[in-house]
C-alpha cells in the first residue's frame, strides 16, 4: 500500500501541528476506504462513507470480527468517531481499542438514503440487518463471540445481507509495528486492565462483564499461541543446582 504521507523526519513536530505518524497513517487510509465509490445501481455510485443508513464491522489482526455496529446518520461519521475522534462510549470504556482494527466491512442501504432517521420502517430493516451481520460474526469467531457490550435490538424481521464493502486501513508500515504478537499481547493486557478497572469504579451490567471475559480469552488465546509457536514446555529452562 502506497504511503502518502510525508516522512515525519522531514518536518519539524515542534513548529507544525501535525499528529504521530500512526495517527496521521489512520486519518489518511480510513479517508480513503470512505470515499471508495461503491456502486449502489448500474451505472450509479456514491462514495461509500456517504451513505446514510447502513452496518459496519471492524476485524482484528486475525481476522476475527470484534465488532458490529449501525448507523442512521451516516457510515463516514460513525466509524470516524471509533476510530479517530474516539468519542463513543465503546472506546471511552475500553471496550473497543482501535488498534486492534485491520479491515472494515460496511453494509450500506441505499434505498434509504433520503429516508428520515426517525423513519419506522427503515428502522426494523437496519436493527434486522445488524442482528444479521452480529450473528455470522459471532458464528464465524474462533470465541464464539464479539466486543459488543449490548444485543442488538430485538425484533421479528428477517432480512438478506446487501452487498458490501471490505478493506484493510492500516498500512503496511503501521502492520509492521502491531502485528507483532508480543506488541498485541501487551495492548490487549493494557485494554483489559483498563475495562476491569471502568467495571470496578461503577456499577455496571452483565455486558461490559461480557467484554471482559471474551477480552480475557482472546489475551489467553493470543498468550498460548505465542507459548507454543516458541517451544512451549520445551522452550522453558530448568534450575541448575547452583539456582538452589
Amino acid at each position: 500500500m502506497p504511503d502518502p504521507i510525508e516522512p515525519a523526519s522531514r518536518r519539524d513536530p515542534d513548529f507544525i501541528n501535525f499528529p504521530p505518524f500512526e495517527t496521521e497513517d489512520l486519518r489518511a487510509n480510513l479517508t480513503r476506504f470512505l470515499d471508495t465509490p461503491f456502486e449502489e445501481a448500474v451505472e450509479q455510485t456514491r462514495r461509500v462513507g456517504n451513505y446514510k443508513w447502513g452496518v459496519y464491522a471492524f476485524f482484528d489482526y486475525d481476522g476475527e470480527p470484534i465488532y458490529v455496529g449501525q448507523t442512521n446518520e451516516m457510515l463516514r461519521t460513525r466509524i470516524r468517531r471509533h476510530l479517530t475522534n474516539q468519542r463513543t462510549d465503546a472506546v471511552a470504556m475500553s471496550v473497543l481499542d482501535p488498534f486492534e482494527v485491520l479491515e472494515i466491512e460496511v453494509w450500506p442501504l441505499p434505498r434509504y438514503q433520503e429516508t428520515s432517521g426517525k423513519d419506522a420502517d427503515a428502522r426494523k430493516h437496519l436493527d434486522a440487518l445488524e442482528r444479521l451481520i452480529t450473528q455470522r460474526a459471532v458464528d464465524r469467531s474462533e470465541f464464539k463471540a464479539i466486543l459488543n457490550e449490548k444485543d442488538p435490538p430485538p425484533g421479528s424481521l428477517v432480512v438478506e445481507a446487501p452487498r458490501s464493502l471490505r478493506a484493510r486501513i492500516v498500512s503496511d508500515r503501521v502492520y509492521e509495528l502491531r502485528s507483532h504478537p508480543d506488541f498485541r499481547i501487551a495492548r490487549r493486557a493494557l485494554i483489559i486492565s483498563r475495562l476491569a478497572q471502568v467495571i470496578s469504579e461503577r456499577k455496571v451490567q452483565g455486558g461490559l462483564r461480557r467484554v471482559l471475559l471474551t477480552q480475557a480469552l482472546r489475551l489467553q488465546w493470543l498468550a498460548s499461541r505465542r507459548y507454543d509457536a516458541l517451544g512451549g514446555a520445551s522452550s522453558v529452562e530448568q534450575e541448575g543446582d547452583e539456582d538452589g
